[in-house]
C-alpha cells in the first residue's frame, strides 16, 4: 500500500511528462493504444469532487501518477499481482494440503479505511488473480469505495486465449490508454457477462463497454 508524497510528486511530474511524451511519439512494436470510453466516464464522474482519491490496482505507473496528481487527484497504488510473486501466502492446513490464506493476504496488502476512495482502477487484474482471491477482492473494494464511487475494470473475452499478454495501462488522455508490455502473468480465467454481473451484484449499477479488441470495459458504481 502506498500514497504519493510531495517529493515523489515533484519527481514524477518531470519524469512522467517526459515519459508520456515518449510513449505518445515513439511506440514500441509491442505497445498498443486503446480508446477507453469507461475511463472517460470515470474521469467525468470524479471531475466535480473536491480532491478525489483514486486507488490504482495495477503496477506503479510513472505515467498515471503525474497525470492524475496534476489534476488534483490523490493517488494510492496497490500492486496485487506483484504481491503474490514476492510473498508466500500458501499455508499448510491440518489435512496437510497447502491452501491460499486469503485473510492474511488482504490483511497485508489491502488495508484501507472504509469509504476511502472515490474511484478504483482495477484494470484486468481479476483475470490474472488466483480464483480464491477474486470474490474477496471485490468485497474489499465495496468496503473501501465511497457510496456512489466508481470502479473501472477490464475483462478478457473468450477469444483472448490463455496466452493473452499482460499489459500495464498508462493513462495518456482521459479517454486514451497505452498498453505497455508488463511482467509475464498467465490468464487464469475468462468471465462471461453473467459472471461479471454476479461478481458485482452488491453494487448499485454496472455498465458494459464492448471494444473491437478482446477486452470488455466495465464501469461499476457502488
Amino acid at each position: 500500500m502506498s500514497s504519493v508524497g510531495d517529493n515523489m510528486l515533484r519527481w514524477f511530474r518531470g519524469t512522467g511528462e517526459r515519459a508520456a511524451s515518449r510513449l505518445t511519439n515513439s511506440k514500441s512494436a509491442q505497445s498498443e493504444l486503446r480508446h477507453s470510453a469507461g475511463l472517460a466516464e470515470l474521469m467525468r464522474r470524479i471531475a466535480g469532487e473536491e480532491k478525489p482519491c483514486i486507488l490504482d490496482l495495477g503496477q506503479t505507473s510513472h505515467v498515471n501518477i503525474p497525470y492524475l496528481t496534476q489534476r488534483g487527484i490523490r493517488v494510492y497504488n496497490e500492486d496485487l499481482l506483484r504481491a503474490f510473486r514476492e510473498k508466500n501466502y500458501m499455508v499448510r492446513q491440518v489435512d496437510g494440503v497447502e491452501r491460499l490464506d486469503v485473510t492474511k493476504f488482504f490483511a497485508e496488502n489491502f488495508d484501507y479505511s472504509e469509504n476511502q476512495f472515490d474511484a478504483i482502477l482495477c484494470w484486468d487484474i481479476a483475470d490474472y488473480l488466483p480464483e480464491p482471491v477474486v470474490k474477496p477482492m471485490v468485497e474489499k473494494i465495496h468496503s473501501v469505495l465511497k457510496p456512489g464511487g466508481t470502479i473501472l475494470a477490464f475483462f478478457h473475452t473468450k477469444d483472448a486465449g490463455a496466452d493473452a499478454p499482460y499489459f500495464r495501462y498508462h493513462i495518456l488522455q482521459n479517454d486514451m490508454l497505452e498498453l505497455a508490455p508488463g511482467p509475464t502473468f498467465r490468464l487464469q480465467r475468462v468471465f462471461s457477462n453473467r459472471h461479471v454481473e454476479n461478481l458485482f451484484t452488491n453494487f448499485a449499477s454496472l455498465k458494459l463497454f464492448l471494444g473491437r479488441d478482446q477486452i470488455r470495459e466495465v464501469l461499476v458504481v457502488r
